[in-house]
């Protein structure tokens, strides 16, 4: 098999791979208003855990680099919640409001797998061994980051298909990515914790944002604190354990 191929089709299990977080949902039939706090609070743990993990790797690779790419994230979300505040954004059935965090949260996801869909085509040039460790370790990774977004979409109506279609779709970039990182590894090697901190910024600033106000505003404020923290936790012990 050609090498571009192969990496194309690891990059392409990663993307599958987001897809199984939206399984869980595939059991739950209705969810009420306090469900949809409590998915908001999952889904911010789990985020804010995903960015400690990426802070974590974008500052090996270039402290100063990580840290300006995290402020354009958070300018990005910005400049992108108020483009979509001008107008009548439908997502499905979703009103305005709830189309445009749906939005928000497919667009912060989407950027994010581009940093890892480098990760997976710089990864091979250290071998095949460690090429399928990494693409593994993501492919792993990207399940609660399925399940994060499925928090966000299946609550506000999106079938469970949908959900996984909007998953996968969230992780399209890393096989895309992927083959031209393995290409000209040496060209994006330098760009990749800017890349790392611009995604860790806009998930932050989404979750501040947009989430946890939600959450705090349909559910009891203890209970929606502690399902951030325990799933903040857990995937900060998932990342270590991978």
């Amino acid at each position: 098999m050609q090498p571009v191929i192969l990496v194309f089709i690891y990059g392409l299990m990663t993307a599958l791979a987001t897809g199984l977080g939206a399984l869980p949902f595939a059991f739950v039939r209705a969810v009420s208003r306090k469900g949809v706090a409590y998915a908001n609070a999952v889904a911010s743990g789990l985020m804010l855990g995903a960015c400690f993990g990426l802070l974590v790797e974008g500052t090996e690779s270039g402290t100063w680099s990580t840290i300006i790419g995290a402020n354009l994230g958070i300018l990005f979300i910005l400049g992108t919640q108020r483009i979509l505040q001008r107008y009548n954004v439908r997502f499905g059935s979703l009103g305005s409001v709830g189309a445009r965090r749906t939005l928000l949260m497919i667009v912060v996801m989407t950027v994010h797998s581009f940093s890892e869909g480098v990760a997976v085509g710089a990864s091979f040039g250290g071998g095949m061994t460690l090429a399928t460790l990494i693409t593994v370790a993501i492919a792993v990774h990207n399940i609660p980051e399925g399940l994060a977004i499925s928090a966000v979409l299946r609550p506000r109506g999106v079938s469970v298909a949908g959900c996984i279609g909007w998953s996968i779709f969230s992780s399209l970039p890393q096989p895309l990515m992927a083959v031209p990182a393995y290409l000209f590894v040496d060209a994006f090697a330098p760009a990749l914790p800017y890349g790392i901190g611009f995604a860790a910024g806009a998930m932050v600033l989404m979750v501040f944002l947009e989430l946890l106000p939600e959450a705090y505003g349909q559910a009891r404020k203890l209970t929606v604190a502690l399902l951030v923290s325990i799933s903040l936790a857990a995937m900060i012990l998932f990342q270590r354990l991978l």
